[in-house]
């Protein structure tokens, strides 16, 4: 059997992989169900998907064994992590596996559901071109790799640790590039803890849907750029450089960047 679909949901309770069915069948994208990651696997096998979804916790292959097994097949596919056990260190090791391009709490709305999900089919499509280029797969000429020295979580966000020991923090261009145009972005107020793994701002895409940044490194907020809320292109355009969104002082970096890559 050979098949080419856009969605492969992997989950051992029925009633998630039929939600998901559901509201992707009814955006016009195809999607096959699989009740755990052997099954998965086997279809991976048989044919080619533009996403996977997959649950963290299940039954004999758990979803970061999943992402071990597809890295031993050779199969690249990009993977969303999903999970009822929203914890932190869930996040940000779904942030940072080989495989995983995002990541999505449940119970979750159809509303955040389809914008994780065109988000990441957004950022594969990238990756590919990337990879069809015979460029590495975190820089290509539709968008910008990260600089020398910055820390990164996952495709999302990074830092940048500075001389003074305050760190800079950023949102990634492969982000932005996924999300599409952006009108607005939601920050913090100085003064405020932010802590690894949890939304520290909100952009607004141009079509209204709320992107949720994950914070990768926490601490105290010092100062916001207050030019790159007052106009989100300047985020867009400079990422690593103008467009930086929070200086904090860090409350435990040498544990929060072990699980970050450079």
């Amino acid at each position: 059997m050979s098949m080419h679909r856009d969605i492969l949901v992997v989950d051992d309770e029925p009633t998630v992989t039929q939600a998901v069915v559901k509201v992707c069948s009814a955006e016009g994208m195809t999607v096959t169900a699989a009740g755990h990651a052997a099954e998965a696997l086997k279809y991976l096998d048989e044919g080619k998907f533009r996403l996977v979804l997959c649950d963290i916790m299940m039954h004999e292959l758990d979803g970061f064994q999943f992402l071990e097994e597809l890295a031993r097949k050779g199969i690249h596919v990009p993977v969303i992590m999903m999970t009822g056990y929203s914890t932190v260190e869930n996040a940000v090791k779904s942030l940072t596996a080989t495989g995983a391009v995002d990541y999505i709490s449940k119970p979750f709305t159809a509303d955040e559901l389809l914008t994780v999900l065109r988000r990441s089919l957004r950022i594969g499509a990238l990756l590919d071109e990337a990879e069809s280029a015979a460029l590495p797969r975190n820089g290509s000429a539709t968008y910008v790799s990260y600089p020398a020295n910055y820390h990164r979580l996952g495709y999302v966000s990074w830092v940048l640790m500075e001389d003074e020991g305050t760190a800079k923090i950023g949102v990634s261009d492969l982000f932005l590039k996924a999300v599409d145009g952006i009108k607005e972005i939601e920050l913090s107020a100085p003064g405020e803890d932010l802590v690894q793994g949890i939304p520290c701002a909100v952009a607004t895409s141009l079509d209204g849907a709320k992107h949720e940044i994950m914070c990768p490194l926490g601490g105290r907020i010092l100062e916001i750029n207050e030019d790159a809320q007052a106009e989100p292109s300047l985020v867009e355009k400079d990422p690593y450089f103008r467009g930086w969104l929070y200086r904090i002082l860090p409350s435990n970096a040498e544990s929060n960047l072990q699980w970050l890559s450079l």
